[in-house]
């Protein structure tokens, strides 16, 4: 069958499947967030392994629902085309690339507004203290407060799920298939997969620039979604480029 799942596909589904069913079962759900999910690194919460197990974290059913189906969807075309190594490498380099891209907006939102606040003479010692508590003094001006607000959603903001590597398997799929026709599920248009991709990316930027949510929740890492399909491009390009054995390293 076309869509038969492949091995690794198997694998990585059983894995996400695994964790989610351990987040809801064990310390009602905290435990397994608190140790698993990716915190920006300033908070006390962040941990090395959190780099790599957020992958395999969802936030609810619907949203693990989502990325399996769309991690058999286009993952067992891929693994089928390029063979398992690669496209596990494809699988977990793209998840890195959305951490960097996620990690780096982060950086960018926080460290300004972190910096003008102790500048202004708030102590890093106050601003643990408002996060810890989660009160503002009502004696700072109204900058400050907006700027405290900022930073505090950063210092707070936890990264979950597969979508940054199942971004780079999709940019995967359409450099390889660029004729393929896709369809969302609540546009059930058919688009070629080299228009249809790019699209799905360009509105990842606008939501993570603007705030403005178009098909996924408004929490959603958006610059996760774009660092991995753009590291999924870079190296399908790079082998298509270089034609290794029609991608291929493990046949």
């Amino acid at each position: 069958m076309r869509f038969q799942i492949t091995d690794a596909v198997k694998h990585l589904i059983i894995i996400n499947i695994i964790m989610f069913i351990g987040t809801v079962s064990i310390g009602n759900g905290q435990s397994f967030y608190e140790w698993f999910a990716l915190y920006f690194p300033v908070n006390s919460a962040f941990k090395p392994w959190q780099i790599i197990t957020h992958m395999f974290m969802h936030g609810d059913g619907t949203h693990l629902l989502f990325n399996m189906f769309a991690l058999w969807m286009f993952g067992t075309s891929v693994e089928r085309q390029i063979g398992k190594n690669k496209f596990l490498f494809i699988y977990f380099s793209a998840g890195l690339g959305a951490v960097l891209f996620q990690l780096g907006y982060y950086y960018f939102s926080y460290f300004p507004n972190y910096n003008e606040l102790i500048a202004s003479g708030i102590s890093p010692e106050q601003l643990q203290q408002m996060f810890d508590t989660n009160k503002i003094p009502n004696s700072l001006p109204a900058v400050q407060v907006a700027q405290i607000r900022t930073i505090g959603e950063t210092y707070f903001a936890s990264m979950v799920g597969a979508s940054g590597c199942i971004m780079g398997i999709l940019a995967a799929f359409g450099m390889m298939n660029p004729n393929a026709e896709l369809m969302l599920i609540f546009l059930p248009i058919p688009i070629k997969a080299k228009y249809f991709i790019p699209g799905i990316i360009l509105l990842d930027v606008i939501s993570a620039t603007t705030g403005q949510s178009f098909f996924s929740p408004s929490n959603t890492a958006y610059m996760a979604h774009v660092g991995g399909a753009i590291v999924g491009f870079l190296i399908m390009w790079y082998w298509k480029k270089n034609s290794m054995n029609k991608y291929r390293w493990d046949k």
